[in-house]
This record gives C-alpha cells, sequence and structure tokens, in this order.
C-alpha cells in the first residue's frame, strides 16, 4: 500500500521512525543504482560511528550507556580494624552510539570511491553538536577531493547547508569532483514527488538516474509503514503552515476512506 501522500510522508520524519528508514531507504537506493552502473562500478553501503554526548541542551536523550570516571578518594570509615580499600566512583550520563551510514560508488577495477551519497539524518542537522560538525567536516573533505558528492535531505527540522537554506521542505545536493561552482540542487515541498535526480560516474560513463521517489516507494511498501504509522494524530515537529496542516489532514482522510474501502490510494495530488 502506497503512502498517502505523492512525495515524503511527513509521519517518518518521527525520530522514533527515521532510524528504519533511514537504513531501508538506503538499501533501496543502493538497489537502484546497483541495477544500472554494474559492473563497472560498485554500489556499497558504509557505516560510521559517531557518540554523541546528550549532556548538551541540543542533544536527544535515546539511551543510557554509562562510563567509569575516575574521582579523588574520600575518606571512608573503618569497619572494625578493617580498613575498607577506597572506592572509585562512577557516575553516568546519556550517550548514544550513533551509526550512520551511507553509498558509496567505487570503481571497480581500482576500488577507489567515485560518489559518496548521504542520507541526512537528525544528528546531522542538530546545530551546536558534534554530529553536525562531523557531518560537516567530511562534506568539506569530499567535496575539495576527488569524489562527487551527494546529500539528500528529507527532514524539514534542522540545520540545512546555508547555500541551500530555507528553499523548500527538502532537497538534495551535487557537488561534482573537481567542479568549485556551481552547485546542483533540487528543491521539493510536502506536496511535491520527489525528484529524478543526477548520480555523476567518472569518464566515459554518463550520469545515471536515481528516482528518489521510487526509492521511498519500495522502502514504503516493503517496510508496510501503512499498518505502523500512526495518521490519526498530527505530523511529528516542525509544526506544518496552516495550509499544509490542513493539507495533509485531507489527504490522511482520503487515504484512510479509500482504505476502509479497499480501494486504489493512488489519489491525484490536489
Amino acid at each position: 500500500m502506497i503512502s498517502p501522500f505523492p512525495g515524503m510522508d511527513p509521519y517518518i520524519e518521527d525520530p522514533d521512525e527515521w532510524r528504519d528508514f533511514h537504513t531501508d531507504y538506503i538499501i533501496s537506493i543502493r538497489d537502484l543504482l546497483a541495477r544500472q552502473v554494474s559492473p563497472a562500478f560498485l554500489v556499497r553501503v558504509e557505516e560510521r560511528v559517531d557518540i554523541i554526548d546528550f549532556s548538551s541542551p541540543n542533544q536527544r536523550f535515546i539511551e543510557p550507556d554509562t562510563y567509569i570516571v575516575s574521582k579523588p578518594a574520600r575518606q571512608l570509615r573503618e569497619a572494625l580494624t578493617t580498613t575498607i580499600t577506597p572506592a572509585i566512583y562512577i557516575e553516568p550520563f546519556f550517550t548514544e552510539r550513533v551509526v550512520e551510514r551511507y553509498i558509496e560508488l567505487r570503481d571497480a577495477k581500482s576500488r577507489e570511491v567515485v560518489t559518496v551519497i548521504e542520507i541526512l539524518s537528525p544528528t546531522n542537522k542538530i546545530p551546536d553538536t558534534k554530529g553536525l560538525e562531523a557531518f560537516q567536516k567530511k562534506r568539506e573533505t569530499v567535496m575539495r577531493s576527488h569524489t562527487h558528492w551527494i546529500e539528500i535531505d528529507l527532514l524539514r527540522e534542522g540545520e540545512r547547508f546555508a547555500l541551500a537554506a530555507n528553499r523548500s521542505d527538502y532537497m538534495a545536493l551535487l557537488k561534482r569532483a573537481q567542479v568549485e561552482r556551481p552547485y546542483e540542487v533540487w528543491f521539493f515541498n510536502l506536496r511535491d514527488k520527489m525528484p529524478t535526480i543526477a548520480v555523476p560516474l567518472r569518464p566515459p560513463f554518463n550520469d545515471v538516474p536515481l528516482n528518489l521517489q521510487t526509492a521511498f516507494n519500495m522502502t514504503y511498501e516493503r517496510a508496510r509503514y501503512a499498518d505502523d504509522l500512526d495518521y490519526a494524530n498530527e505530523p511529528p515537529e516542525p509544526r506544518l503552515k496552516d495550509q499544509d496542516a490542513e493539507w495533509v489532514r485531507e489527504r490522511v482522510r482520503e487515504w484512510m476512506r479509500a482504505r476502509e474501502k479497499n480501494l486504489p490510494t493512488d489519489v491525484e495530488n490536489g
């Protein structure tokens, strides 16, 4: 069953849903690209691990870990004639081991990385955090290299690449290797279908198309989000504009009516 929306589904932007979607969406993109670039290029899902400290007020608590911190020994009472060995005190603080997955296209012969594709997560977009800082450093490093850079932002909330900020709800950006400017950007909003973007390779190979909407539909149906997402409530933050909020409610009502009647749900975008 397809989503109630023609493009991105705002209910998937909930952080509790995003982790699963992020991983599965990357797999869908890998599958679409591998069909087009094999055997000359390999499409691989890679990962990096970040430890995020949630002591910052900007961080969102997800799960606790305990770390041992050495403190000065305190004077302890003697029990009878036996001296208790001074203890080391531990203090818990909240961190998360964040696994960030992304896609690399590699030359099948040389194994050199040709293109990096990043699907942004909330940890990549929270201002003044280590997650954003680490992501920005990676972006700058790749953009200065001989590797193409693509970032796909399907989250309305959070900080966005400065040159593309405040232009649309969602976007995809391409920085071609060894091309200083301009960047290629696809802007799209909540009511739009997702675009088909260009994925550059290396000469003599031309760009290959990546249909972000097809990848989304594959992910949505495979994960059965229609049975999981709580469409009875409002979408997660950030709050929608009044006109968009009413449009979302109408889409959901129509989708639910069609579902109850077991009718096709591919309603026209109104």
